[in-house]
């Protein structure tokens, strides 16, 4: 891959229910993988809570999505100003592959690859069988990453939920019934 093959930023399903969407973010491999790993890093474009890289650890995430960007855009209507999930590690390798469980679905994996000076993050959310969840999965991912691929850049990222609800809906129609 190089700069004149630009990446779709959108996920694809890649299984019938696994979203894969991909990033190419500037490196190297090692700043990437902090801002994965790192509770200070991650809650600037996802969740905090702090992280022991071992396989079985438990990591509690914990979303505040209205302070990821200034200003953080409308909140849609039955979603909290804060989130929790306990996730556990099953599978790490720093800095390449971080796995973990996620709620009710079949957890999410973390790859990077080093693709020249800049590193290519691939986040795959394994069965996300309800379409409904897969539409917000797939738009938080997105934007998320988004708010990521801004914060790596040194660049100010776009209203959070504002992206969030225009992602939802494309996602409506990408993502077959």
């Amino acid at each position: 891959m190089n700069d004149l093959s630009p990446m779709d930023a959108y996920g694809v399903l890649s299984k019938p229910a696994t979203l894969t969407i991909k990033r190419l973010l500037p490196g190297p491999i090692e700043r990437i993988w902090a801002y994965i790993t790192d509770s200070d890093l991650r809650r600037q474009w996802l969740a905090s809570g702090p992280m022991e890289a071992v396989v079985g650890a438990p990591v509690e995430f914990v979303w505040r999505n209205d302070e990821l960007t200034d200003p953080p855009g409308q909140r849609p209507e039955g979603f909290s100003a804060e989130h929790r999930l306990v996730c556990t590690i099953t599978d790490i390798d720093p800095p390449r592959r971080l796995s973990i469980t996620w709620g009710s679905t079949g957890g999410v994996t973390f790859e990077l690859e080093p693709a020249g000076a800049k590193v290519l993050l691939t986040v795959t959310h394994r069965r996300v069988a309800d379409r409904a969840m897969l539409l917000n999965v797939s738009a938080g991912w997105h934007m998320h990453l988004d708010v990521l691929a801004a914060r790596a850049s040194g660049m100010q990222p776009q209203p959070y939920w504002d992206g969030w609800v225009r992602l939802r809906r494309i996602y409506e129609q990408r993502i077959p019934d």
